[in-house]
């Protein structure tokens, strides 16, 4: 579902948490002096994109700028930003404005499925219990137009164009093949092992089939290491089995097994105790009478 960049800030707060996009809500908590906006104020800030506004300008930008340092950097805390206009962001209306910025994590793992056939249906439906966000291609125009219809709401759906690189896959994606045809299968493969920026690597087949890949495209110049890199067969665990919602079971959980694991190692408390007190004044200040 793509995002009007005219979107209400609580508009696009809603499907962004739907989709599993990280952001960052910005919140004008308080203003002294002549300010483009009033408090209240809020704004909606992605690696990419931005929603609503909080008067433009230079505080704006600056604001936008430590949103996006935020996602970039994973912080998951709340942030407190006071700024005079006039002083710190070049502006003439020479106000002061405090400002929280609240980052929301996005999903936690980026799954590129290869193929909407049965497994891979079955596998996106498995997927989409997940806090994962899941980009599904296919080459068929029909298989296409049915993933449309089933993708959950952190699934985006792609019909694959002849020339792989026309795509530009997610950075960090544990790309998954299981294309209705050898031949794409390989050109697949071929192609992601040329992308440096790619997780993990994994092939639906058997042994053999992954052994005339492997071959072929040691002839072509890839390493040991290279090939080394892909998991084929994959779904271990479901081996022997053969209806489609098990193997999807079976490469679910494989993935698992990639995804990582919890990194914050100290409780997350939020703005420190000073802030609190900070922002209850400005906020007693505002509800005041002029």
């Amino acid at each position: 579902m793509n995002i009007s960049d005219t979107a209400h800030w609580s508009c696009a707060l809603a499907q962004l948490q739907q989709q599993g996009t990280a952001h960052v809500l910005v919140s004008l908590l308080s203003c002294a002096g002549s300010t483009p906006r009033e408090p209240g104020s809020k704004m909606v800030v992605t690696l990419d994109d931005t929603f609503d506004t909080l008067g433009g300008g230079n505080v704006e930008y600056q604001l936008i700028a430590r949103a996006r340092a935020m996602l970039s950097n994973g912080e998951r805390s709340c942030c407190l930003e006071r700024l005079a206009l006039g002083v710190q962001a070049n502006q003439c209306c020479g106000g002061h404005v405090a400002v929280l910025l609240e980052p929301f994590a996005g999903a936690s793992m980026q799954v590129a499925l290869f193929g909407a056939g049965h497994v891979g249906t079955a596998l996106q439906q498995l997927l989409t219990t997940l806090p994962w966000r899941v980009d599904w291609y296919d080459s068929r125009a029909s298989a296409v137009d049915t993933a449309a219809q089933q993708a959950g709401p952190r699934t985006r759906v792609f019909q694959l164009e002849g020339d792989p690189a026309a795509h530009r896959l997610a950075p960090h994606s544990h790309c998954v093949v299981m294309t209705h045809d050898h031949s794409e299968d390989e050109r697949l493969i071929e192609y992601l092992l040329q992308q440096p920026h790619i997780a993990s690597i994994g092939l639906i087949g058997s042994a053999t089939k992954w052994a005339r890949f492997r071959h072929r495209l040691k002839a072509r110049g890839f390493s040991d290491a290279q090939l080394d890199s892909v998991r084929c067969p994959i779904a271990s665990a479901a081996i022997g089995h053969k209806l489609p919602a098990e193997i999807a079971l079976g490469i679910a959980a494989e993935l698992l097994t990639l995804a990582p694991g919890e990194r914050e190692t100290t409780t997350l408390r939020g703005l420190a105790h000073a802030d609190l007190e900070t922002i209850t004044q400005l906020l007693n200040r505002t509800e005041q009478p002029s």
